[in-house]
């Protein structure tokens, strides 16, 4: 397992496609996940510190762990099956729930917790994104320079690009 971390949330043109980025913390691999309009503003909505005037589903989730005094200690993407990513929720006493890896991400990211992606899963669909060209610009943020070569790579890939 790797630990990744979320770069961002994006639409893949012209599909109008919702994506989510997933990136090795200690490699290069990144991994692209293909995702539903309300998982996306989830995971979107929390990355930009916006909060909701009432709990969407995943604060909801989130909110009941807590107040049955559970800790979610991981999330862990499992598989890769037909394009659709699994994933795993995993508590402190080492119970595990399946889960949608959407869901998965979008209550990591509330709860916090380290998201980790299995090795197969990484083999199986990460992409590696070339360095972009040094023409003398100003350093760009990470995220930003990560999500700037991702559109590039995206111009040209399908979701079928990633079954086997």
């Amino acid at each position: 397992m790797q630990e990744v971390e979320v770069v961002g949330v994006r639409i893949e043109l012209p599909s109008n496609q919702p994506l989510v980025l997933l990136k090795e913390i200690n490699g290069e691999r990144h991994l692209p996940i293909w995702i539903g309009a309300p998982e996306a503003s989830a995971i979107a909505f929390v990355q930009q510190g916006i909060v909701p005037p009432r709990p969407m589903t995943h604060d909801l989730l989130v909110n009941l762990v807590h107040a049955l005094k559970r800790e979610v200690s991981l999330v862990r993407l499992i598989s890769v099956e037909d394009t659709v990513f699994h994933a795993e929720i995993v508590f402190e006493d080492g119970t595990a729930v399946n889960s949608r890896a959407s869901d998965a991400i979008a209550v990591a990211l509330r709860i916090p917790c380290p998201i980790y992606c299995a090795d197969q899963v990484l083999d199986e669909a990460g992409v590696r994104i070339a360095d972009a060209d040094d023409d003398g610009e100003e350093e760009q943020d990470n995220a930003e320079q990560e999500m700037r070569q991702f559109r590039e790579f995206l111009a040209d890939v399908e979701p079928e690009d990633f079954e086997r």
